[in-house]
C-alpha cells in the first residue's frame, strides 16, 4: 500500500512518518485490495488535524482526526478509517446476498371482479 503524506504548516518528520507505517500496517493487513492512502497532516487554530482519504471498492472514503497533539490526531483518524473501510466491506458483502422477493397479497375485490358471476 502507497501512503502518499503531505504536511500544510507542519514539518513531516522520519518519527512521524514511521509511526504512520506503524499505524496503517494493521489496515493494510486487513485489507489488502486498498491500494494508496492519501494523508495530509495540518496544524490550525493550536489544533492538529489529520484527513485521509482513499478509495476502495468503488466508494471514496474521507475521515478525518483532530486533537491538540499530532499523535492522537493519527490515532483517531486512522481508527475511523479502520470503522469507515469495515462499513463499506459490510455493503459489499451485504449486496452479494440474495435479496428476498417480495409478492403482493391478493386484494379480495380483484378476486371478485375476475370471477364470472353470471
Amino acid at each position: 500500500m502507497k501512503i502518499n503524506l503531505s504536511g500544510h504548516h507542519v514539518d513531516v518528520t522520519d518519527s512521524i512518518k514511521e509511526h504512520i507505517n506503524e499505524k496503517f500496517s494493521k489496515i493494510e493487513s486487513h485489507f489488502p485490495s486498498l491500494i494508496a492512502l492519501d494523508i495530509i497532516l495540518s496544524k490550525e487554530h493550536h489544533k492538529f488535524q489529520a484527513e485521509i482519504s482513499t478509495n476502495y471498492e468503488g466508494a471514496r472514503i474521507s475521515v478525518k482526526g483532530e486533537n491538540e497533539v499530532m499523535y492522537p490526531a493519527i490515532s483517531s483518524a486512522a481508527k475511523k478509517l479502520d470503522a469507515a473501510l469495515k462499513h463499506r466491506k459490510g455493503q459489499i458483502k451485504a449486496n452479494l446476498h440474495e435479496k428476498p422477493v417480495s409478492t403482493t397479497p391478493e386484494i379480495a375485490h380483484e378476486i371478485i371482479q375476475e370471477m364470472d358471476l353470471n
